[in-house]
């Protein structure tokens, strides 16, 4: 069984800080697009986006801990597939998300809302709130622009689907930014169904990488085949651990499966190497990835643990 390296578990552990980052920066955000809303449609858009855009990074550091705990007498699997749980929940909430706003933008359109920015008094000078909106979404896009380029390499490294969920959901953010700004000199130039449209766009776009990341956490959660970090498609490294596996043990049949960040293989129909051999030693890829295989179990021939 393959243990996480030191440097796997630093990462995880700047992970966990980039996280606690995330949630102040996002607060911050939330804190600042609600004052500058006003009536319009895409603030309004893109303020329920953040405040959403919460629910991965909590998860995140919830199911950490949770992944932490020792085995007991009612997990003695331990708490391996939290990562996984986790990630069921981020794109769920990330689909869910896209569909509402969605709907609330095509309601819009078709009850033909004309939003209207008045004015505000700063310094004793009256300003248009638009421009007020513009600038808490320029804030809006800075935050989410920086955590999300933070996060990729990390999730990426890791192999954690929930944290590239997360940087993805970043990367949704800032794109409600540019298309919010959009939208509110839309209005200022008059044309109502701007305001509409742009979040409408966005939420198209939310949508479509949460229904991704949900089709592909279910597939982990079914035990599918492992799913690579950004498509429904099977993982490189599964294929290429498949193809060796398949090549040592002919006639045989692999199973591969992931829990979390880790892939378990079981090889049916075969006896297990005397002498034993390392998950290393099965892995094909580049040796500093080989973590990402955890163990490998065997059935004997003439057995099958589907039928006992």
């Amino acid at each position: 069984m393959n243990a996480l390296p030191p440097r796997i578990l630093a990462l995880r552990a700047r992970a966990e800080r980039l996280e606690y980052w995330s949630i102040g920066w996002t607060l911050s955000v939330i804190v600042v697009m609600g004052l500058a809303m006003g009536s319009s449609q895409t603030m309004k858009t893109a303020w329920i986006e953040d405040c959403l855009s919460l629910i991965p990074p909590a998860v995140f550091l919830i199911s950490a801990r949770i992944e932490r705990r020792p085995p007991s007498a009612r997990f003695p699997s331990g708490f391996a597939r939290a990562p996984g749980v986790a990630f069921a929940i981020a794109a769920a909430a990330l689909a869910a998300l896209g569909a509402t706003l969605l709907v609330d933008s095509a309601l819009g359109l078709w009850s033909q809302e004309h939003a209207t920015v008045g004015g505000v008094i700063i310094l004793g000078r009256e300003v248009w709130l638009g421009w007020v909106m513009v600038a808490a979404q320029i804030y809006s896009i800075i935050v989410p622009l920086v955590l999300g380029r933070l996060k990729l390499p990390v999730a990426e490294a890791l192999n954690d689907k929930t944290l590239f969920t997360d940087a993805q959901t970043q990367k949704a953010n800032w794109m409600t930014g540019v298309a919010g700004i959009g939208g509110v000199i839309g209005i200022g130039l008059g044309w109502w169904w701007a305001d509409a449209v742009a979040a409408g766009l966005i939420s198209l776009d939310i949508l479509n990488d949460g229904v991704r990341a949900l089709r592909s956490s279910t597939a982990e959660l079914v035990d599918g085949a492992p799913r690579a970090l950004d498509s429904t498609d099977v993982a490189k490294d599964a294929k290429a651990l498949h193809a060796a596996l398949d090549a040592r043990f002919p006639g045989a049949e692999v199973r591969l499966r992931e829990t979390g960040r880790v892939i378990g293989a079981q090889i049916v129909g075969a006896n297990p190497p005397d002498p034993p051999l390392t998950t290393a030693d099965y892995w094909p890829g580049d040796p500093e990835r080989a973590w990402r295989l955890h163990h490998v179990s065997f059935v004997p021939p003439g057995q099958d643990d589907r039928e006992t």
